[in-house]
């Protein structure tokens, strides 16, 4: 009974196995987990993670003689040197520079910020301190902290702490310095004449700080973000739609059924090989991929998002869905079914909290910033960003972002050819009578050499290939036994 029931149900015995049960709930475990641990571990903990984050100092301060002395000042350097002293350069990459090299790097979006000292910083400074014993308004001098937008919203955030973190130290210490100048000259010049209380609060936070956005984004760029999202469509495009087409393309030719609610549909498989097969699907992507670009640029200019370069975003966007596409295949080629996580974990898990689009990259863990030199979807996003953002300027992200794109679409289309082309070759067809191993490790289960035949719906026998059947008397024509492959054949 139970014999003749495992015949009739080939997985019979697969569901009572412990494997069966566990290996879903494994599967969904592991692949969940890892998008907790590393969409939360890159994100809560910016401060900790800082390193190297860029920013310039510009000192510009010429320095001024001080009044009632010939002694020539330039509290500039003193400033300068005391936001230098103030930082951990291990977490903050102040560069001293010039101004026009200043407004390059924050052009090209390779500095996040900026502290300008100006140049008449000590006049400014001097004539403060004449001025807190005199009647009248007084003016501070003014450091100005420039942030850049269009690096985005997180890394804003982050000059403007630094900036107000350093300059309230340095505030401190020019002011108490400041203070002390002037009750010295006023007890030696005019012992009658006092400070007042506002002059002293003055004194003591003589500068005032300012926070200027250099080149402030227009309206529709979602602070910063819109670089970002518009990414993240390219590589969804590429990965989803390629895992469509080789859905609907292998369903088409018979490799899988294909199933319409209530129907099942299974057509005769196809002959070709698993090469012409893929290049079938690539041809498809390619097309697909200047569409959807396409239809993205459309969307949103029509939502109203500034695109000042749409031919140069449509093109790239299609070279970035068809090699990342391209890319998918060839692993769902190379791979099988398994082929689907491997993209998963590629493009989505590893490729989101290291892309850089919503916090920078010297502020996440160390493991993200290696990930981010060959992640797709980090390239993606600096040649989109510099493409909205900077003008399409080469050197802000563009012309790293397409060569890398290039790189993984020759890439795909290298490894998934020769993988698919020796699949081709060792002979391991998608055929139902295909090699079910590899040809140079057979099986030691004598019974994959023999054939099931099924005379009936309820009677089945094991049949030895070796084994010669007289011919049908009926129809003269000897009875079909066997397949290629050592695979088991139902014949009826």
């Amino acid at each position: 009974m139970s014999s003749s029931r495992s015949l009739s149900d080939p997985h019979h015995g697969t569901v009572r196995s412990a494997r069966f049960w566990l290996a879903p709930f494994a599967v969904v475990a592991a692949v969940m987990s890892a998008l907790a641990y590393f969409y939360l571990g890159a994100l809560l903990d910016p401060s900790e993670n800082l390193r190297q984050f860029p920013m310039a100092l510009v000192n510009q301060d010429v320095g001024d003689v001080l009044p009632g002395s010939e002694e020539q000042r330039n509290f500039g350097d003193q400033i300068a040197e005391g936001i230098l002293e103030g930082i951990d350069p291990e977490q903050i990459d102040l560069q001293p520079m010039g101004i026009a090299a200043a407004t390059d790097g924050l052009d090209d979006g390779s500095l996040y910020g900026a502290i300008v000292i100006p140049s008449d910083f000590t006049k400014r400074v001097s004539i403060l301190a004449q001025a807190s014993v005199i009647p009248g308004d007084i003016e501070k001098p003014i450091i100005t902290v420039y942030t850049n937008p269009r690096t985005g919203a997180f890394a804003t955030g982050i000059v403007t702490t630094i900036g107000d973190r350093a300059m309230t130290e340095v505030n401190g210490a020019v002011g108490e310095e400041l203070t002390a100048r002037v009750t010295a000259t006023l007890t030696e010049t005019a012992p009658d004449l006092q400070v007042s209380g506002a002059s002293s609060l003055t004194l003591a936070e003589p500068i005032a700080v300012l926070t200027v956005e250099h080149k402030p984004l227009p309206d529709g760029t979602g602070a910063g973000l819109s670089a970002f999202f518009y990414t993240l469509l390219l590589i969804l495009a590429g990965f989803t739609g390629a895992t469509i087409i080789n859905a609907v393309v292998d369903g088409n030719l018979g490799f899988v059924p294909t199933e319409y609610g209530p129907l099942y549909i299974a057509k005769e498989t196809t002959r070709m090989s698993r090469l012409q097969v893929l290049m079938l699907k690539w041809g498809i992507t390619v097309v697909m991929s200047m569409i959807v670009s396409a239809l993205y640029l459309w969307i949103a200019t029509g939502l109203g998002m500034p695109v000042p370069r749409a031919l140069l975003l449509w093109e790239y966007g299609a070279l970035a869905i068809s090699a990342v596409g391209i890319t998918s295949l060839a692993v769902m080629s190379i791979f099988g079914a398994a082929g689907l996580l491997v993209n998963l974990v590629v493009f989505i898990v590893l490729g989101l909290p290291s892309s850089g689009g919503t916090i920078p990259i010297e502020a996440t863990p160390k493991l993200f910033e290696w990930l981010s030199t060959f992640e797709p979807m980090h390239q993606v996003y600096l040649a989109v960003r510099a493409i909205l953002y900077f003008d399409g300027r080469s050197d802000a992200g563009l012309g790293h972002g397409a060569t890398m794109t290039l790189a993984g679409l020759v890439f795909g289309v290298v490894v998934g050819a020769l993988v698919t082309w020796t699949y081709d070759r060792i002979g391991f067809h998608r055929t139902p009578d295909a090699p079910a191993r590899l040809p140079w490790r057979p099986s030691r289960n004598r019974l994959s050499d023999l054939t099931v035949t099924a005379h009936s719906t309820d009677d089945r026998r094991i049949v030895d290939p070796d084994e010669q059947e007289e011919p049908s008397q009926e129809t003269g024509t000897p009875p079909r036994v066997g397949g290629s492959g050592g695979v088991p054949r139902l014949s009826r």
